[in-house]
């Protein structure tokens, strides 16, 4: 299922027979596509925060786009698909400082861009360029937001989180989680969160149970069902909201 790529950086993963490239970044990269994916990018939770009187830094959305556009600076997709959620909720884009709408449009500009429907943010940005997409389709893969566990599926919409045991300590990465079939994209935004992958959330999905691609600081990681840990009880369940 995982293979090692010509850099010692990067990991591969198998996916409905395509062959893709979970980034450290947390985007993927489907290069027989040129095609980039991010997931949940959440633009703008700092001021709906900070609205309702609870203060964060201001620098979310500049730190996100700052990745994404690393990436397209690096890999030059064709296609860029933003897997739903990209913006954190219905007035986000109403608060939307000038610099930043005009970095989007020249991210939208510069190849072509899908903005994926998520249970954020349904109305597409059309101000900021790009289309809009409820599902999308390319080959084998479907792309959706909210995982239905349909072969060749990549998602978002539960962002992932791996826990796992080293050294003495356990670490708490955010995560690709494939089982060969499908895949849950990890969120990218800077002040999301992340819900573990053994949560009952996820059983839908991955029945079977899944393997965790974990994000590190200069690669990812394929870590095996046996050795992902819960984060409280067995079976991690519990109220959650994304």
């Amino acid at each position: 299922m995982i293979a090692a790529a010509t850099q010692p950086a990067q990991t591969l993963l198998h996916l409905a027979g395509e062959l893709l490239t979970p980034l450290p970044e947390g985007a993927l990269w489907w290069e027989a596509q040129r095609l980039l994916v991010v997931s949940d990018l959440h633009l703008e939770k700092g001021s709906n925060y900070a609205a309702a009187g609870q203060m964060l830094p201001p620098y979310d959305t500049s730190a996100t786009l700052a990745r994404v556009e690393k990436l397209c600076a690096t890999l030059r997709p064709e296609t860029v698909i933003s897997l739903g959620d990209s913006f954190h909720d219905r007035r986000s884009e109403s608060r939307l400082p000038a610099p930043y709408a005009e970095r989007i449009r020249a991210l939208t500009s510069a190849q072509d861009w899908v903005w994926v429907e998520g249970n954020h943010d349904p109305d597409p940005p059309a101000h900021l360029g790009g289309r809009a997409a409820k599902v999308l389709h390319l080959g084998p893969l479907v792309f959706r937001h909210e995982p239905t566990g349909e072969a060749g599926e990549v998602a978002g919409h539960l962002h992932p989180v791996a826990k796992v045991a080293g050294r003495g300590r356990s670490v708490r990465r955010r995560c690709f989680a494939s089982d060969g079939a499908r895949l849950v994209m990890p969120a990218m935004g800077a002040f999301a969160g992340g819900l573990n992958v053994l949560h009952d959330a996820f059983r839908p999905v991955f029945p079977e149970g899944c393997m965790a691609f974990a994000i590190g600081e200069a690669r990812v990681y394929g870590v095996a069902h046996r050795h992902l840990l819960p984060d409280g009880g067995a079976g991690g369940g519990g109220k959650w909201r994304l």
